[in-house]
């Protein structure tokens, strides 16, 4: 990490908003972000896709089965099919983190 960069888990966006929404208590908004999380999760894990509009898409894509190197024996190995998680920015939130870097 660089110098001055600021970093946001979990808890920190917990906080945001309940700060933005004080009508909401810890655990109410604990279950809304775990409920949001989870919808996404399962949407992926069922093959579907996840749009959010301005912030950008989530979906699943697919690797194919491959031959690998044991790094250790050099031995050939056989790598499965697998399926990855895969964010792509929307143009709003790419805009917006590009211009955050023409500013520093």
């Amino acid at each position: 990490m660089g110098v001055g960069e600021i970093n946001m888990v979990r808890s920190d966006l917990v906080v945001r908003l309940m700060d933005d929404n004080p009508n909401l208590t810890q655990p109410d908004v604990e279950k809304i972000v775990d409920i949001f999380f989870q919808s996404i999760v399962d949407q992926l894990s069922e093959g579907g896709r996840v749009e959010l509009r301005g912030f950008g898409a989530f979906s699943a894509r697919e690797s194919d089965a491959r031959k690998g190197c044991n790094p250790k024996t050099g031995e050939t190995v056989s790598i499965p099919a697998k399926a990855r998680p895969f964010f792509k920015a929307g143009k709003l939130l790419a805009t917006r983190v590009d211009g955050r870097k023409s500013e520093a």
